[in-house]
């Protein structure tokens, strides 16, 4: 167990009153998790369809002004949803607000309603993951161009578990990596990294972080998920209520290993 170990808090911005929102972002915060991620989608993914729902990156602007410790980010911004250099600019700007504590988490997007609802091409996964290998090297330009420059080189986390294609973008382009699983699953997974990391002259098992989805109290799962590389450990939940107990478990396990 080492001080790397990170936990962050995913508000899946579904059911609930931006209040509410804005109050569980504030409350994270006060109990010590270390990132805040919202996810991309226009509506929610569970309960009613077509309940409350809110937009993640006007989102992600205002929590970098109510914020002052954790870092935030999309887990994950759905790449087909926005123009990939309009997508950077987005991501400097919310850097400057934040003062430094934007991640720019990336995926190639699977929700069919928020592509048909909202008038993007679906297409296949194939095609959503050519489109996304064809973005990033884009976001990355965009982003060294901008004036002022970002205030740090944002990290960029990307999710994803598709072995040939999803983990060869990992190899090649991912400061994180974000997965789901169990530590079986993680451990063979990124092994699979790894080979493509050696392919494309990257040593990712130094270079890209292991992100994992956890839904169970850390007594039960932390440490075969640590054993199997995992660093930063997120924990999901949604509204009306945005229940934070888990969470708070999660840090204090944390706070154990210091």
């Amino acid at each position: 167990m080492t001080s790397r170990i990170r936990i962050a808090y995913q508000l899946g911005q579904q059911h609930g009153d931006y209040a509410t929102i804005r109050d569980t972002v504030l409350r994270a915060e006060d109990a010590g998790v270390d990132i805040v991620f919202s996810w991309d989608h226009f509506f929610p993914l569970s309960g009613d369809p077509d309940g409350k729902h809110f937009e993640c990156w006007t989102m992600l602007g205002a929590w970098a002004e109510q914020t002052e410790r954790v870092e935030i980010g999309a887990l994950v911004t759905g790449n087909g949803y926005r123009n990939p250099d309009l997508l950077a600019d987005m991501a400097r700007t919310v850097d400057h607000i934040s003062g430094g504590r934007l991640i720019l988490g990336i995926g190639a997007g699977w929700a069919e309603k928020d592509y048909r609802e909202f008038g993007y091409e679906f297409g296949s996964a194939g095609t959503r993951i050519a489109d996304l290998a064809a973005a990033l090297p884009r976001v990355r330009a965009r982003l060294a161009a901008g004036n002022p420059a970002p205030t740090r080189d944002i990290p960029l986390l990307v999710g994803g578990g598709g072995e040939k294609k999803m983990l060869r973008l990992v190899a090649e382009h991912a400061d994180v990596w974000h997965s789901f699983g169990d530590a079986a699953t993680l451990r063979h997974k990124s092994t699979v990294l790894d080979a493509h990391g050696a392919d494309v002259g990257r040593d990712t098992a130094a270079q890209v972080e292991r992100s994992v989805g956890v839904k169970r109290p850390p007594r039960e799962v932390a440490v075969a998920l640590v054993d199997a590389g995992a660093t930063l450990f997120t924990i999901g939940t949604s509204g009306p209520d945005f229940d934070l107990d888990l969470a708070k478990q999660w840090v204090a396990w944390r706070d154990a290993q210091r």
